[in-house]
């Protein structure tokens, strides 16, 4: 999370201080009507920079995912530059909109217009005549946008339909592209923001166009098919085996991939509850009727069907330097773990692990089967049913790890409860870096 709200930060710093090197929120003379140019100029390029990165962010470039530490946290940094780009574009929206409301009003008194005679270069002319219609197709594509956005943030709305509708902001913003580059001040462009605009513009239309025809993520897709289907009915959990065809690169034990079965509800993330092994090229999926999607899989799903896997993203792949390593798989957050035990009794290491698993709802099939891999794997297996052994915190899992200290945390669950460990151990001196949270939701 510390890296988030730093690149978010350092986003917003960097636009804002090349914007002022080219332009100031204090010009000469001081009043109503020049300070809103300033800061319609201000706001503008705020808003359609932080857009861009945002866009930038859904290429799912690698190089990207390894330097924030997981796609999870990639998504969850767009998340939040879409929101700040919605807040800054209604701020922006109010400056224009609101001073002709008031002045039509006769609250403010319009100053007579300057320039007249003003002898401009072609392209300045071309783009000074756009202006009316540039005004037009921003206000509408905000509108637009802004919908989208506050949709994507609801989380009643089904993911199926959030896959298909967001996926239209990105004429939104193509839209929005074409009225930042005809009403951004021409002065701009030969200076550093104008430059780091001209860059983020080009590639944020170039990651919307990739948006529109469904290319991103292409070079990650292999086809495979549904060999073997296991149903927990008491956890509510279906184990799904699927064989894929060659193309697969391999993955690290605690990584996601997104996997298609019906193109109509489009990819859904799943964590990968198998190691890989390139002589049979299985991979497992543990998946939860939890909403309406996961709830029909086990009616929808048939050995034999064809599904389209993307992957493998993520970077909770518990690689780190600590001689210990605590894992708190709650729940259905149990997935990346198993998939960790069946790498580590294939390749056994020195690390000693304990692993919790709190839950809720019992299945003697499964948890025999996680008793055989921690035993496999060398693991300490310390499982925890609610309403029988309490609920897991802290300091049961001081209690039972006394080296604590020297281990660190990898947990997979329940967003609320990650969080109020990570804050119990960091209180009592464990470093905020030991802690692995992943951040498993994509809006």
């Amino acid at each position: 999370m510390k890296r988030i709200k730093i690149s978010l930060l350092a986003i917003l710093l960097l636009l804002t201080v090349l914007w002022l090197a080219a332009d100031t929120l204090m010009p000469e003379p001081f009043t109503y009507f020049s300070f809103r140019v300033a800061f319609m100029q201000y706001s503008g390029a705020l808003a359609i920079g932080l857009m861009s990165v945002a866009m930038l962010l859904v290429l799912r470039l690698k190089w990207l995912e390894l330097r924030l530490d997981g796609l999870d946290k990639i998504y969850r940094l767009h998340k939040w530059l879409g929101i700040a780009a919605l807040v800054v574009a209604i701020i922006h929206w109010w400056w224009g909109k609101g001073t002709k409301w008031m002045v039509g009003w006769g609250w403010l008194e319009k100053p007579a217009k300057s320039g007249a005679g003003e002898t401009l270069g072609i392209i300045e002319g071309w783009l000074r005549s756009q202006r009316g219609f540039a005004e037009s197709v921003g206000e509408w594509a905000f509108y637009a946008a802004a919908v989208l956005i506050v949709l994507a943030l609801i989380k009643r709305f089904p993911y199926h339909w959030f896959v298909k509708t967001h996926k239209w902001i990105a004429v939104a913003y193509l839209a929005l592209v074409y009225h930042s580059a005809v009403l951004i001040k021409a002065d701009y462009w030969s200076q550093p923001i104008g430059g780091l605009l001209a860059v983020l513009l080009l590639g944020g239309s170039v990651a919307a166009l990739l948006t529109l025809t469904g290319r991103i993520g292409v070079s990650r897709k292999v086809q495979g098919t549904i060999a073997a289907l296991t149903e927990y009915p008491a956890l509510r959990v279906l184990e799904t085996a699927v064989v894929l065809e060659n193309g697969w690169r391999g993955h690290a034990a605690g990584q996601f991939a997104f996997v298609t079965s019906d193109s109509k509800e489009g990819a859904h993330p799943y964590t990968i509850a198998s190691a890989w092994n390139p002589a049979d090229r299985r991979l497992v999926f543990i998946t939860k009727a939890l909403g309406d999607h996961t709830s029909r899989l086990r009616e929808k799903l048939k050995i034999g069907m064809p599904v389209t896997v993307e992957g493998p993203y993520g970077c909770f792949d518990f690689e780190d330097a600590q001689p210990r390593q605590i894992w708190v798989g709650a729940g259905i957050g149990i997935t990346p773990f198993i998939a960790r035990l069946k790498q580590r009794a294939a390749t056994p290491e020195a690390k000693i692990i304990d692993l919790f698993h709190p839950t809720a709802e019992f299945d003697q099939a499964a948890i025999d089967r996680l008793k055989a891999d921690a035993e496999a794997a060398g693991v300490r297996l310390h499982l925890l049913v609610d309403g029988k052994d309490g609920r897991l915190n802290g300091e049961h899992i001081r209690a039972a790890v006394p080296e604590w200290q020297s281990a660190s945390i990898w947990f997979c669950g329940p967003p609320g409860f990650g969080q109020t460990l990570r804050d119990d151990f960091i209180v009592r001196g464990l470093l905020p870096e030991r802690f692995h949270q992943e951040l498993f939701q994509m809006r």
